[in-house]
């Protein structure tokens, strides 16, 4: 007989806390939002491409050329879309803070798959089809981009232009956006997994016989 995995989800099942405790806070948006804008503008920062600007009028004045890597140009890429890249992270309700924002599957989701993959019947009330579809968290995390990246874009193309030679998690995070009180996430640094040997466990003791877990468990 399969084992039967009975998984409900709910407030409390991935991780402790009421649910406005589990929505992200102003810091952690703007860490993920900085986080992303700056590793979009690293990977054009060593084009050599230059770029023509201007009319030519029937003068014959010639466009005005400027490098590709200090233009408005390259600026209005990175962001266009920035905070669409905030709908690739999971919640991983194993890790403390700010961290357990990550892109890729959490160790619970991943436990979870495995057992499927074996034959076990795994019911979080929702088709498999969606378990990889963002989390409310996360969705209310790009919603909650969209606002900061719009109220802080002045900010935002002061440092581009004129300060990038500062971290800009610095520049705008903790000199624009956020109170002394509310930086605490901006020290929280991701150093490897936890807990995995605990998963690993978890994983062999869910697939005996006839055992039975909640959403807390897993």
């Amino acid at each position: 007989m399969k084992a039967f995995i009975l998984a409900v989800v709910c407030v409390c099942g991935f991780a402790a806390g009421s649910e406005d405790e589990r929505l992200p806070n102003k810091c952690e948006v703007c860490k993920f939002l900085t986080m992303e804008l700056q590793e979009a503008l690293e990977k054009t920062g060593r084009s050599k491409e230059v770029l023509e600007v201007g009319e030519v009028l029937d003068t014959g004045k010639r466009r005005r050329k400027i490098k590709y890597n200090t233009s408005e140009t390259r600026l209005t890429e990175a962001v266009d879309n920035i905070c669409e890249r905030i709908l690739q992270y999971s919640v991983h309700a194993e890790r403390p803070g700010s961290l357990r924002y990550a892109k890729g599957s959490s160790q619970t989701m991943t436990t979870l798959k495995n057992l499927v993959n074996k034959g076990v019947k795994v019911d979080l009330g929702m088709p498999y089809e969606l378990w990889d579809e963002p989390s409310a968290e996360v969705t209310n995390m790009k919603k909650q981009c969209e606002t900061m990246l719009e109220q802080y874009e002045d900010v935002v193309e002061d440092w581009y232009f004129h300060h990038q030679d500062r971290r800009l998690e610095n520049f705008l995070c903790e000199n624009r956006v956020l109170k002394t009180s509310e930086r605490e996430c901006l020290e929280e640094v991701w150093k490897g997994d936890v807990g995995l040997k605990g998963g690993a466990e978890e994983e062999k003791g869910a697939d005996k016989e006839g055992t039975a877990h909640d959403a807390g468990e897993l």
